[in-house]
């Protein structure tokens, strides 16, 4: 156990420490500017040289208070400006916006890192991996759990066997929305930007994704209901939402999502043989609890927080690039996210078992 635990923070996803990625980091929302710039600029194989933001004045009042080279406007950085001065972008507009800029990047020849959801709907998501494809550029979602030190661990418990054979999942993702962010015309509760809804969309993904990622199975049949109540949701249909999921081998998952809630999040995924429960799961410290047996162990990790997470992403994206080595997670794996977000709004809406 001493040996495991020393180990815990092990980037066992590297081979490389030489060389710098230069990011463009395209939308400067509060996530890229508070989280995402500070955790490129302490990363290990990676740099912040331009930001893209609405206007030219605003991207490079924040270049110049963050100590980055370049900062220019959408329209230029869809004209190529500074296209020489970074490798890589990273897409953190509101969701029906990712798809112009990754095609802009992807014809310039730049490597690609999508926030998740990739896109507002299947069919543009779609064109998302197409677009990158046919540049043959490399193409990420930031999926950030993937690379957080609890949940590699616990997916190499899972195949070790700790806990048996996988029997049913549960996930939870809610938070007070309007409180974070105290305005009920946000993107998030538009549909035009944010897609098929807000809950499942934003929060949702990360219990899927997650859960995905740790036992290598992907759902084959979904039914759902949701519902909006609060006038801010009105354009919404999953203020709060929940949903029953088969996984392959038959392995039963449970979802509960709100934009109107307690922040709350948790991943418990339970087998024959024992459990292992993340809580809290997707913000905050991911902290790792074991059990099996008569056996209970808790890892919580005090630096770990989203900053953090987003370091390791960040490096680990780098790190592929650097060595021309594929991404996972890639497009084609968020595409799949976006069939399965799609179909559980599917079954809300008529209220029937949609088959994946």
């Amino acid at each position: 156990m001493r040996e495991w635990i020393d180990s815990y923070e092990e980037r066992d996803w590297q081979t490389t420490t030489d060389g710098s990625v230069r990011y463009a980091l395209i939308g400067l929302g509060w996530w890229t500017v508070d989280v995402a710039l500070p955790a490129i600029e302490s990363s290990e194989l990676g740099e912040v040289t331009t930001l893209v933001s609405s206007t030219t004045e605003k991207a490079q009042r924040l270049a110049d208070a963050n100590g980055v080279d370049h900062g220019i406007s959408y329209d230029e950085f869809h004209e190529g400006k500074a296209e020489s001065a970074y490798d890589a972008v990273y897409v953190g507009t509101p969701n029906a916006f990712h798809l112009e800029y990754v095609e802009t990047a992807a014809s310039l020849g730049k490597a690609i890192l999508c926030e998740k959801p990739m896109e507002s709907t299947v069919e543009r998501a779609r064109q998302v991996v197409e677009t990158c494809d046919d540049a043959d550029v490399p193409l990420m979602v930031a999926y950030r759990m993937h690379t957080d030190p609890a949940v590699r661990r616990a997916r190499d418990l899972i195949e070790s066997g700790f806990i048996g054979e996988p029997v049913s999942v549960y996930g939870n993702n809610t938070q007070p929305l309007l409180k974070m962010i105290p305005d009920e015309d946000q993107w998030r509760l538009d549909p035009e930007l944010s897609g098929y809804g807000t809950s499942v969309m934003d929060l949702g993904i990360y219990s899927i994704n997650t859960a995905r990622f740790l036992l290598d199975r992907d759902p084959v049949a979904v039914q759902s209901q949701m519902s909006s109540h609060h006038d801010a949701f009105e354009d919404v249909p999953d203020e709060r939402s929940g949903a029953l999921l088969v996984l392959e081998d038959d392995v039963k998952m449970v979802t509960t999502d709100s934009q109107n809630a307690h922040e709350d999040t948790q991943l418990k995924i339970t087998g024959t043989e024992g459990q292992i429960d993340l809580h809290p799961a997707f913000h905050g410290k991911c902290s790792l609890h074991l059990s099996r047996n008569d056996t209970k162990v808790t890892v919580e990790h005090e630096t770990f927080d989203d900053e953090r997470e987003m370091r390791e992403e960040f490096d680990y994206f780098s790190d592929r690039i650097l060595s021309d080595t594929p991404v996972y997670a890639d497009g084609r794996h968020g595409l799949e996210d976006m069939r399965i977000i799609s179909a559980i709004h599917e079954a809300a809406r008529t209220n029937e078992v949609v088959e994946l």
